[in-house]
Order: C-alpha cells, then sequence, then structure tokens
C-alpha cells in the first residue's frame, strides 16, 4: 500500500512562526492547477502497483480549494492510481474556510472523510499574537459545524509555548478540546523558525525569547491529560482515540511509500529513494509547463536508512525494534546500537525486544534519537 501527498501552497495569511512553503497571493491559482495535474500526469508511474490507502492535502491551505476543485483533483488521480480503496482522504482547513457551506459540500460531493483544522488556539489573544486568519469564535464554530456536517473523524491542531503575560490558556485549550470530543489532536510546540516574522522579532528584541520551561511543563499537562481522557499518545505531537490515528502520517513513520505532489513535496519509495520538488511555485509552473518534472533525489546510504529509521521509530507507540535493528542493518551499526541503549535504558520501556520512550523520554526525544545516531 502506499500513500499521496498533495501540497497546496496558499495561504490567506502569513501567521508569525510558520515556515512551510505558501504564497498569500491567489492569483497563480489556476496555473498551478493546471501544473498539478499534469505532474500527476508525469509521474503517474511512480507508485505502479501500489494500492493507495491514503490522501493527504497539506500546504499551506489546502482549503482554499472550492469543492469542485477538489473534485477535478480526486478526477485526475482516480486516472492514473488505484484510489478505490481509500482508507483515508484528509484535508487540512482553517477554521475561516470552514463555513458550514462548504463543509456539507466537502462531505456529501467529494471523497474527503477526514479533517485536519488548525485551530492552533481557542483564545483571540493567541491567535492575534500568532497573525492567524481566524477568531475565535470561529474556531468553535466550524468544528461545531464540522460534526454537524457529519464529520466523525476530525483532527485539530494546538500549539503550546506560547509567550504569555497570564497562566493556563493551554491548559484551557485543552479542557476546550476534549469538551468537544474531536478524537484526535495535533499538539506541536511552539518553535523559533529562521526566516520568519517570529525570528526576525525575536532577533529584534521585540518579541521575547520562547521559555524551553513552559514547554515542557505544557507538554508534561498534555500526556497527563491526554491519557486521562483516553487519548493513544501514539507519536511524539499526536494524540488519538482508538480506532482515530492518522493513516496518511503514520505512513511517514512507519516507512511506508508515499509520493509528494506540488511545490516542496516529499516523495519516498519505501526502500531508499527520497525526492523533493521545487519550493519555488513559479518554477514549479514553469518546470511543468515544459513536461519535465521538478524534483531532486537522493539515494540513502545504511547509515541514512539506520538513521531514519530511530528518528522515525523512537517517536512512536511502535517503538524501535532491535531484532529488526540486528537483522537489517550491518554488524557495526547493530553493536553500536545496542551500545547505547544500554546507557539509555532509564527513558524507554521495552516489550521483548521493542523500546519505546517512556513519559520522560518524550520530553527529550530529539535529543534521545541523536545519540542513537550512527555517525
Amino acid at each position: 500500500m502506499a500513500g499521496i501527498y498533495i501540497h497546496i501552497p496558499f495561504c490567506r495569511k502569513a501567521c508569525h512562526y510558520c515556515d512551510f512553503h505558501f504564497s498569500t497571493s491567489l492569483k497563480l491559482k489556476n496555473d498551478f492547477l493546471d501544473a498539478l495535474f499534469q505532474e500527476i500526469l508525469l509521474r503517474k508511474d511512480e507508485l505502479s502497483g501500489h494500492e493507495i490507502k491514503s490522501i493527504y492535502l497539506g500546504g499551506g491551505t489546502p482549503s482554499v480549494l472550492s469543492a469542485e476543485e477538489l473534485n477535478l483533483l480526486f478526477e485526475q488521480l482516480e486516472r492514473h492510481y488505484l484510489i478505490s480503496g481509500v482508507d483515508e482522504v484528509s484535508i487540512e482547513a482553517n477554521p475561516d474556510d470552514l463555513s458550514y457551506t462548504y463543509l456539507k459540500d466537502l462531505k456529501s460531493k467529494t471523497l474527503v472523510n477526514r479533517l485536519s483544522i488548525g485551530v492552533q488556539s481557542f483564545h483571540e489573544a493567541d491567535l492575534k499574537w500568532m497573525n492567524r486568519s481566524h477568531n475565535a469564535k470561529q474556531s468553535l464554530q466550524c468544528l461545531k459545524d464540522a460534526q454537524e456536517a457529519g464529520f466523525e473523524n476530525i483532527s485539530i491542531d494546538l500549539i503550546y509555548g506560547i509567550p504569555t503575560k497570564f497562566g493556563g490558556r493551554f491548559e484551557d485549550n485543552l479542557n476546550q478540546f476534549f469538551e468537544l470530543e474531536i478524537p484526535h489532536l495535533s499538539a506541536y510546540d511552539l518553535t523559533v523558525e529562521q526566516g520568519t516574522a517570529l525570528h526576525h522579532m525575536v532577533h529584534e528584541k521585540r518579541e521575547v525569547k520562547l521559555s524551553s520551561g513552559q514547554s515542557e511543563n505544557e507538554m508534561r499537562y498534555l500526556i497527563a491529560a491526554a491519557g486521562e481522557n483516553d487519548f493513544i499518545h501514539y507519536e511524539i505531537s499526536n494524540f488519538g482515540k482508538e480506532g482515530y490515528f492518522a493513516v496518511h502520517n503514520s505512513s511517514y513513520w512507519k516507512g511506508i511509500p508515499y509520493l509528494g505532489l506540488g511545490p516542496s513535496a516529499h516523495s519516498f519509495d519505501g526502500a531508499s529513494t527520497r525526492k523533493w520538488n521545487i519550493r519555488n511555485n513559479m518554477k514549479y509552473i514553469k518546470s511543468i509547463q515544459d513536461g519535465k518534472t521538478c524534483y531532486e533525489k537522493e539515494e540513502l546510504s545504511e547509515k541514512d536508512r539506520y538513521n531514519e529509521y530511530i528518528l522515525t521509530g523512537i517517536r512512536t507507540v511502535w517503538g524501535v525494534d532491535a531484532a529488526y535493528v540486528k537483522e537489517v542493518f550491518k554488524p557495526e551499526i547493530n553493536a553500536y546500537f545496542e551500545k547505547q541503549m544500554q546507557s539509555m535504558k532509564h527513558v524507554f520501556h521495552s516489550v521483548g525486544k521493542t523500546f519505546r520512550l517512556n513519559n520522560e523520554g518524550k520530553l527529550m526525544a530529539d535529543q534521545i534519537a541523536s545519540n542513537l545516531f550512527y555517525v
């Protein structure tokens, strides 16, 4: 099985913290869609023989596309890929795009069966600080409308570690989330990324540096509260009720093949080849118009494949399997893995040969992965 990721590179507004590829101008939208449909044709053989189990529309903000435009996209995919047995079709959306009419159209007229909604916070002050395009009222209303429109498989994004003079906002956000009975949560620690407006403001001392202590405390609270509300912490940033884990995102962590379409989208063949499309809308469109693919690629070495297995595996409830490491990788890598694990057993719990981070380990997953990398 395999997945398809489609990057829609448009947003109505630039959030201060975001470093994903997007444009706030929609003037190239039609040209982009033409190019995207052509890229689907150009790359139709890359998943030949694979049954597609997930389609994920990310961005940017894919909800800038109408139901009609989405259907044109799905029709193009149907012509060239085996999507009749798809389990999950997700679309990322912002609350201000999700009118009740649009939600009903998504539910009744398109293949979309899962919503990933960028709420980020239910507090007006937080949303203004982040320069979000929606307000707190829209955050709540769109979720109620989505449920009324018939969507059950809904995820929201929340951000923790937001600097504030007033404590308790993230806890309030979580309580609001639990009250709404949404089955999936993606929670992300706010980071200052190079080139963003937030990075510039911190550099110019117009904004305070983020507090790692605040982020750690809020993540501890998140892990505890999620467990008390019967959510499974199945990946560092993701919490789901039983039966509501993200199918598409899980494919990234499990090494399942996926094809990335659209500017900046990444692909993986499930073995050793990675590709990534050019991160520029105009160059992407021009390249496709000329009948050329627009990606670079690399072949992963054995060391790269081991490091990626560690990086993705320890972030998940499935963990890393010592038997797999021994079977797949050369003896030197296995010996290194065993040696490093001996010194870090206190941050793992094990079941047989499988090692999973405990709650303390989850607070420093990146550092633990780095210590296990074979350099």
